[in-house]
């Protein structure tokens, strides 16, 4: 199985950014980890803080993989080009965020990409990449 990550904006700064929200550990380090768990499946991870580059990914794997971990950041709540791109393409995608996106600021409680997902976690930390993972490989 192909399952793609893709992180959008500032998650790149993970394990320096804000660690009491997003926790210490680097997103590099934490796919290494994931890649080891999970040795039979063939993972790739892109990142980017360019609203653009993400829609072009989705487009770019999306008739392909299995299956799409998408972590879209701030552009959750009111990227309307990566809502129109995941419904766009055949592969399904679970959106997954770090923290509890209901229990912060309040511009954070509405995802307008999740609708289109087959599934979101929110708030389970980067455990809920590993949980996303499952989802797809048992689906």
């Amino acid at each position: 199985m192909k399952i793609a990550i893709i992180n959008g904006p500032n998650l790149n700064l993970l394990g320096k950014r804000e660690p009491e929200i997003y926790g210490k550990l680097s997103f590099d380090e934490y796919f290494e980890t994931l890649k080891a768990q999970f040795p039979k499946v063939e993972l790739s991870y892109f990142q980017s803080n360019v609203e653009g580059e993400i829609v072009n990914q989705l487009q770019a794997i999306g008739f392909e993989y299995d299956g799409i971990i998408l972590n879209g950041a701030a552009y959750t709540h009111y990227s309307y080009a990566i809502r129109d791109a995941i419904a766009a393409i055949s592969t399904p995608v679970v959106e997954v965020h770090i923290s509890n996106i209901y229990a912060r600021e309040e511009f954070r409680h509405k995802s307008v990409t999740g609708g289109q997902a087959v599934g979101v976690i929110t708030g389970l930390g980067m455990k809920g990449y590993e949980l996303a993972l499952r989802f797809l490989l048992e689906r």
